[in-house]
């Protein structure tokens, strides 16, 4: 038996934005003794979990803590890449997949929206 079929999600690709999500806190919140405790990652990783968890319940409320996401997420990785670019190759590079796929699976959950209002 599959890990979709346990978990009852219907789509692949909702099943891939709750595990990004997931993801995302977790690495964050696994970041956090490494860069000295900054209050904004750990934000960040808290409302990452937060917002796997109502779109695994299918709560309407995942919508906007996506949106909330999304400008907060835009914002840090673009002040990171702009004092950082070209100091450190792989947290740059880092920083624009992350704000890559954080602007597709936002696109893609505001797209399937009707699905979390059934």
């Amino acid at each position: 038996m599959s890990l979709k079929s346990k978990l009852k999600i219907e789509n692949i690709g909702t099943f891939t934005t709750l595990a990004f999500y997931v993801v995302v806190g977790i690495i964050c919140f696994a970041i956090l003794p490494f860069a000295n405790f900054p209050p904004h990652v750990g934000i960040i990783g808290i409302l990452n979990l937060i917002t796997a968890y109502g779109l695994f319940k299918k709560r309407i409320w995942a919508i906007w803590l996506v949106t909330v996401l999304l400008f907060v997420i835009t914002t840090f990785s673009t002040v990171m890449l702009y004092y950082r670019f070209g100091s450190d190759l792989i947290l740059s590079i880092s920083l624009v997949v992350y704000l890559i796929l954080t602007w597709i699976f936002t696109v893609y959950t505001i797209a399937k929206r009707k699905t979390l209002e059934s």
